[in-house]
C-alpha cells in the first residue's frame, strides 16, 4: 500500500513541478525555478520508490495519465488556458484509461 502512496507522492511533485515551468519563465524567476527542479528531484525519488512493487509500466501509465489530468485542471484555472470540447474529450479518455487499468487490469498489483 506504501507503493501506491508513494506513486501518489511522486504525481503531485511532478504536477508541481511541471505546473511551476511557465511561472519561471524560461527560468529567469529564481523561486519558481527551485521549485521546478525541487519538484522533479521529489517526483522521480519518489516514484522510484513506488517501482519496488508496481511494475514500471503501470506505475508510469498511471503517472503520466493523472499528471496531464492535473496540469490540464491548473493551467485552466491557474493560467487562463481554456480547454476547447475535443480536448476535453482527449483528457477525458485518457482518465478513463487510467480507471481502467486500475478496476479491470491484472497487471496492477492493489
Amino acid at each position: 500500500m506504501k507503493s501506491w502512496l508513494f506513486l501518489g507522492v511522486a504525481i503531485f511533485c511532478e504536477v508541481v513541478a511541471t505546473s511551476s515551468l511557465k511561472a519561471s519563465q524560461e527560468f529567469s524567476r529564481v523561486i519558481p525555478s527551485i521549485i521546478v527542479v525541487i519538484g522533479y528531484v521529489g517526483a522521480f525519488y519518489f516514484l522510484s520508490l513506488a517501482l519496488r512493487t508496481i511494475p514500471v509500466g503501470i506505475a508510469y501509465a498511471i503517472w503520466a495519465g493523472l499528471g496531464i489530468v492535473a496540469v490540464a485542471a491548473i493551467s485552466w484555472f491557474v493560467y487562463g488556458q481554456k480547454l476547447d470540447f475535443p480536448a476535453i474529450i482527449g483528457i477525458s479518455l485518457i482518465l478513463c484509461g487510467v480507471i481502467v487499468l486500475n478496476i479491470f487490469s491484472k497487471s496492477v498489483a492493489h
